[in-house]
């Protein structure tokens, strides 16, 4: 039944188990107005076909306590739900053409305020001195190393920080591609950060994406007494137009920085690092042996 045109869930249903990591962040007011638009265009487009919770719940493959949540905001649809309601209310594309929304909404804001600057970068360099860099991550390796985090991370917070650290992926993807240079600590490849299995994924996936031609991957040797990264990571982005931005923990407190001075000073010493880092063919020899002793 409904209150209002709102579906509301009957007192007596059992509630069903949900798979963490689809609830709508409560503080993002984008990705609210977009499924508790997606979920009145669903209940709609059921009404319209006439179909009751119970019937479309049973042909769409889920609980009805699910439906109710969907068609009220409350939850974001699997992508597999949309297209089996697309295909079940005979919709001409109007929910499908949902999905790319939808499949954002599952990312936090900041990682897809990161993903929307990245996505526009013709140049990318980055060194982080703690861990693998997030766009270099396995989804096994992203979940180990956000478990580690105290206090911890809700289940489905780790769960969407994974599948948007995924979605980042596809500057790799992209056409013209952009140069992407990375400097990886050496001592980040040899912790065995959620397991030997987990690390010997983790490199494998490195040594892939060193193939690829816009991509150079450079270690900083265990050996090397010290280089100019020691105070922190140091991330440039470069852009079409030849403006840029950068950011490093010691640069007015992490925050992003236009400005030249400091993009300067960034630049040279992100270049510093790669100069005292081992070459790519070097490092990818490095990666290989490492590789071989999993």
């Amino acid at each position: 039944m409904s209150v209002d045109g709102e579906a509301v869930r009957p007192r007596a249903e059992t509630e069903e188990t949900d798979e963490p990591g689809w609830e709508v962040d409560p503080d993002d007011d984008w990705a609210l107005a977009v499924i508790t638009t997606v979920g009145r265009q669903l209940r709609l487009r059921r009404e319209a076909a006439g179909m009751r919770v119970v019937e479309f719940a049973k042909a769409v493959g889920y609980g009805e306590d699910m439906v109710y949540k969907v068609e009220s905001g409350k939850r974001i649809p699997r992508p597999d739900y949309l297209d089996s309601s697309e295909r079940i209310l005979r919709a001409g594309g109007l929910i499908a053409a949902m999905k790319e929304d939808v499949k954002k909404v599952r990312y936090p804001k900041k990682v897809r305020d990161l993903a929307q600057v990245e996505g526009r970068a013709v140049e990318l360099q980055l060194f982080n001195p703690l861990q693998i860099p997030g766009l270099l991550q396995t989804p096994e390796y992203a979940r180990a190393l956000l478990s580690m985090r105290r206090p911890a991370y809700a289940l489905e917070e780790v769960e969407r920080f994974i599948a948007a650290r995924v979605a980042r992926g596809a500057i790799f993807e992209r056409d013209p591609a952009p140069e992407l240079s990375f400097v990886l600590e050496e001592w980040t490849l040899r912790r065995p950060l959620g397991g030997e299995a987990v690390r010997r994924s983790q490199l494998e996936h490195l040594l892939e994406l060193g193939q690829l031609p816009n991509v150079e991957l450079q270690v900083l040797p265990l050996e090397l007494e010290g280089h100019a990264g020691m105070d922190g990571g140091i991330e440039v982005l470069k852009f079409q137009d030849g403006s840029a931005i950068g950011r490093s923990p010691v640069v007015v407190n992490g925050r992003p920085v236009s400005d030249l001075r400091q993009l300067r000073i960034l630049e040279l010493r992100y270049g510093i690092i790669r100069t005292q880092a081992l070459t790519p063919r070097e490092s990818t020899v490095v990666i290989k042996k490492l590789l071989e002793e999993t």
